[in-house]
């Protein structure tokens, strides 16, 4: 597990986007078991791209006119039992981290793996979001 000063901020950041955070597998389950509507889990990282480009673009996504009224974040390498909780949502994808998944009614509608973040830039990243968002959301 990360040291939590390190972990802590990054955490905080995508509460402040407006994220729920989710730290237990009972937590993940209760958030999205049986959810109507549209929910964006967050996979939260500490590497490099979470920090240049996932969280970043995060944000500006969740500006836009249309988003989902429930966002949700576990932190891979912290929290393991609720981030492998929130993979199975994401099946057939590979883990990856950081990760934004988009569901609609409990079902995989929209992914973001690593490679779809490296390198790119937080409009980007928000615009594959915000394309999903206009597409799936009421």
């Amino acid at each position: 597990m990360y040291d939590p000063r390190i972990v802590d901020p990054m955490r905080a950041e995508a509460v402040k986007l407006g994220c729920t955070e989710l730290k237990t597998a009972a937590e993940v389950k209760t958030a999205l078991a049986g959810t109507q509507g549209m929910v964006l889990v967050f996979v939260n990282s500490v590497c490099g791209c979470a920090a240049g480009g996932a969280r970043p673009g995060l944000g500006l996504a969740l500006r836009h006119a249309k988003k989902p009224p429930h966002a949700y974040t576990v932190f891979a390498g912290q929290d393991k039992e609720a981030t492998a909780a929130a993979r199975e949502y994401f099946l057939p994808y590979q883990p990856s981290s950081p990760q934004i998944g988009l569901l609609k009614d409990g079902k995989l509608v929209h992914m973001l793996q690593r490679h779809d973040i490296e390198g790119r830039s937080p409009e980007m990243i928000a615009a594959s979001l915000t394309g999903a968002f206009d597409t799936h959301c009421a």
